[in-house]
């Protein structure tokens, strides 16, 4: 069986129903992209950059992202740090 639920409207107060479980796995759909082309494009960022010389073979990164969806007004960053070896 397929659930709904009810939730607040972001532009005003009427309610709207949403599948949660197809926003769910929409939502799962999108971040698996971008996990995986995000770290294809490190990856390659990275031997580029040791094979250049421009940081060791075993060097700490700092890195950010930034999730934007305009139409709600989301602006999420997130920091962190990575070893390359």
């Amino acid at each position: 069986m397929v659930q709904k639920a009810t939730v607040p409207a972001f532009s005003n107060s009427k309610e709207t129903t949403m599948n949660e479980d197809t926003f769910n796995m929409e939502v799962r759909k999108f971040l698996k992209v971008v996990g995986v082309t995000s770290q294809r494009e490190i990856e390659l960022a990275v031997r580029k950059a040791i094979d250049s010389g421009k940081i060791k073979d075993k060097a700490m990164l700092d890195a950010s992202v930034v999730l934007t969806i305009p139409s709600i007004g989301l602006e999420h960053h997130i920091d962190g740090k990575f070893n390359t070896g």
